[in-house]
């Protein structure tokens, strides 16, 4: 019999690499900018899902020097982060922003 995988716990596995996870967010900018609702949603999600990967969201707003409640915040589904709290995380991660 075959063994069911769960999805999002091997991509957050996946995720845990630096590469991989450059790619991921890469992969999603790239399709956020196509303008419409869904798309522009793929980004915020695709962060979400690296800063999971991350391991403990605390340990990551205190490097990002962002306050936990608002990285949940700015993570949620409804989450609008401002460019100042963006590089933060990124950068936090061991990320970049940079226009190509």
């Amino acid at each position: 019999m075959t063994r069911c995988v769960d999805y999002h716990d091997t991509l957050i596995e996946r995720l845990k690499d630096h590469e991989y996870a450059v790619e991921y967010l890469n992969a999603a900018l790239e399709e956020s900018l196509n303008g419409d609702e869904e798309s522009q949603q793929l980004f915020l999600n695709a962060l979400r899902n690296v800063a999971e990967g991350q391991g403990s969201m605390s340990c990551l707003a205190q490097r990002a020097r962002i306050r936990r409640e608002s990285l949940y915040r700015m993570l949620s589904k409804k989450g609008n982060p401002e460019l100042r709290s963006l590089a933060s995380l990124l950068q936090a991660m061991g990320f970049g922003l940079q226009v190509r």
